[in-house]
């Protein structure tokens, strides 16, 4: 479909409307066809970021929350299932490039996907037109789920175990992406959570966010909680 449509949606006209291209283009699509094309996984990384600084910022001059109750809202409004909604408001899934096999099997669908688009689209506009754009975009989705507290709940394993491993600042906790398989439209992400040198948790998961969720749930059962 016509980007144009898509800005409209957005309700944003960008300048440079190849990077909103990039940024609706998935790896598939690019692996698929003979010239160089790109996709939106660098994207997808600086979307990340940019939408974490909005959030939390949005969260923390308006609510007066402690930083364990901020930490948790946000996680809930970043997560995959959050953004796969926002992607669904604005039918994100069908502007989409997708490779032949993502496309037979779902793949407009699919939440991975359509979150990952959705941050890669946030950073498309930051690129664009600064983080003032990019505020004005994201901010109406999170508002609108704010005022449905019931929404904004999700069990973010992550963030509990890094604040059971914060009363001990000595240790160190990371994730490692350590294996993953599959075609495009059927990926299987396995990562591993190390605190200091040992494995404490291993998950797998169709997206490496789900992974490392999945990862973490195990650690905290590990240490009883």
């Amino acid at each position: 479909m016509e980007l144009s449509a898509l800005e409209k949606a957005i309700g944003y006209t960008f300048r440079d409307i190849e990077i909103l291209r990039v940024a609706t283009t998935h790896s598939s699509y690019a692996n698929e066809v003979k010239h160089q094309v790109k996709f939106n996984e660098r994207l997808e990384f600086l979307g990340d970021a940019v939408l974490s600084i909005i959030v939390s910022d949005h969260l923390f001059h308006r609510s007066g929350s402690q930083e364990g109750e901020l930490t948790k809202m946000r996680a809930a409004l970043v997560c995959e299932k959050s953004l796969k909604l926002f992607a669904d408001k604005i039918e994100l899934g069908q502007y989409l490039q997708l490779g032949k096999g993502e496309e037979m099997t779902g793949g407009r669908t699919r939440p991975s996907i359509l979150a990952d688009a959705f941050e890669a689209v946030i950073a498309a506009i930051y690129l664009d037109g600064g983080l003032e754009a990019a505020r004005s975009f994201v901010l109406p989705f999170v508002d609108e789920m704010l005022k449905d507290s019931s929404k904004v709940s999700f069990k973010d394993y992550k963030t509990l175990l890094q604040e059971i491993i914060q009363k001990n600042p000595e240790e160190h906790l990371s994730y490692h992406l350590v294996d993953q398989w599959g075609p495009d439209h059927d990926k299987h992400f396995v990562v591993e959570i190390h605190l200091n040198s040992n494995v404490i948790g291993r998950g797998e998961g169709k997206s490496k966010k789900n992974a490392e969720q999945v990862a973490a749930k195990q650690a905290l059962e590990l240490m009883g909680k």
